[in-house]
């Protein structure tokens, strides 16, 4: 296989996994386990290619915000997103001067899977329940924007986890009971995150012998292969949502991750 195809593949592998709430971080290291190690720049920036798909899907929404800061709503909503990214970049940063870096074995990627894939059930059942109780509330809180930004660094320093899935159902369990709501602040919080993180691994890499090793040409092959999918993906997302669950995708999380563990060898 050549290296343009195997970054293409991991492009769309991006693209279809970033916003379905079965974590793209999780499945991209599964795929380079056989497909070949990347670096973290080519890893962050495909991701910012999906992200890219998510402006382009809520444009409107975006220039809504921009143009109209000065009303009280709008003004109020841009804060939030600000203080969920300020956890999220803070939180982050941290983690990263603390030494992390993600793991390279499928092993722990897989238990990942499987338990959050039983934690989005349970997730599923009391936001459910809360949701009866409270009824339809697409109010962001001060108290959801918080928890959003913790959950994004969580989810980046448990690979499996998946953003999405961790993002959506704090807020969803924190109050906001409207899944519409929900999945838009978790998804316009992504944007400045991830846009935010290329930029940081950009900064790092230019001028540096690893700017000279990086693949370029794959790099952009995987970044728009990665925008298109997560276009395509996040259009079906949004229409899926507004009549199921999510315990399809939790069934999925399961599955896989006990297929990955019964077939790896030990130490994988």
């Amino acid at each position: 296989m050549t290296d343009l195809l195997a970054a293409l593949l991991l492009g769309i592998i991006e693209g279809i996994t970033e916003f379905l709430p079965i974590s793209s971080t999780g499945h991209l290291l599964i795929a380079q386990h056989w497909l070949g190690a990347r670096s973290d720049l080519f890893n962050i920036s495909i991701q910012a290619g999906a992200i890219l798909a998510v402006v382009v899907i809520y444009w409107k929404r975006l220039w809504g915000l921009a143009t109209g800061f000065t009303q009280r709503d709008n003004l109020d909503y841009l804060l939030k997103l600000g203080l969920a990214f300020g956890l999220t970049a803070v939180l982050g940063i941290a983690v990263k001067k603390a030494g992390f870096t993600l793991p390279d074995h499928v092993t722990p990627i897989a238990w990942a899977l499987v338990l959050g894939g039983v934690w989005m059930v349970a997730a599923e059942h009391f936001a459910a329940k809360r949701a009866a109780a409270l009824g339809e509330r697409a109010e962001i809180t001060w108290t959801v924007a918080a928890l959003v930004g913790i959950a994004q660094v969580v989810a980046g320093v448990f690979p499996g986890t998946s953003r999405s899935a961790a993002t959506i159902f704090i807020a969803l369990l924190a109050g906001t009971t409207s899944r519409a709501a929900a999945t838009e602040f978790a998804f316009l919080v992504g944007i400045p995150t991830m846009f935010a993180a290329s930029g940081y691994e950009l900064m790092h890499v230019l001028g540096t012998p690893a700017a000279a090793n990086e693949d370029w040409s794959a790099l952009a092959v995987a970044f728009v292969a990665s925008a298109v999918t997560a276009f395509i993906a996040v259009k079906w997302l949004l229409r899926y949502i507004q009549s199921h669950r999510f315990t399809a995708f939790a069934v999925y999380r399961v599955a896989f991750g006990a297929a990955l563990l019964l077939l790896m060898p030990s130490g994988s």
